[in-house]
């Protein structure tokens, strides 16, 4: 793993630490996380391969990196107060986070040992998984998948509480929505 590697995991780490304190929902909120991801994207996907089982792969993958994010998006205290949407990560949904991009860096940095290598082209070939893009682009389309849905699902419930806010007129008084 180079630098850059690196440097985007623990970026896209600590996004989801900062949202342990209580922040209003805003663009920054919701454009940070997709540049960090979408930079990755544009420099490591290059193409989903189809060959073999390599799609069934990605799309475990990434049905794996939706269902964290719907999770963490839930996980996610969202309400409105004084005429404005706030959130703040709970433990479990900085834990889920953590554990999935635990997995992700796990594995990269696994994969790129020789015995890392040696049962990761053992388990491909066994199970017809023809290219390392096939690794590559699941582990992305895992994060991408987390990133937009746990977003997705933060936007959608802020939504939610902002036009309940708006009927009733406050602008105030509370209104929370928990998981």
């Amino acid at each position: 793993m180079t630098t850059s590697d690196w440097l985007i995991d623990i970026a896209l780490l600590l996004v989801v630490f900062r949202q342990m304190r209580e922040e209003r929902l805003t663009a920054r909120t919701i454009l940070l996380p997709l540049a960090l991801v979408g930079w990755a994207a544009g420099h490591y996907l290059h193409g989903v391969p189809t060959a073999g089982h390599d799609l069934a792969l990605v799309a475990l993958f990434t049905a794996a990196g939706v269902a964290f994010g719907v999770a963490g998006g839930l996980l996610t205290r969202v309400r409105y107060a004084d005429g404005h949407v706030r959130i703040r990560a709970g433990l479990g949904a900085a834990a889920l986070w953590v554990i999935s991009m635990g997995f992700r860096l796990g594995f990269a940095v696994w994969s790129s040992h020789p015995s890392g290598e040696r049962h990761l082209a053992h388990f491909s070939a066994a199970h017809d998984i023809t290219s390392g893009q096939a690794w590559v682009s699941s582990l992305l389309l895992m994060a991408f998948g987390e990133v937009v849905f746990r977003l997705g699902t933060i936007v959608v419930r802020g939504q939610l509480l902002a036009a309940r806010g708006a009927r009733g007129g406050q602008s105030a008084p509370r209104a929370d929505l928990y998981a």
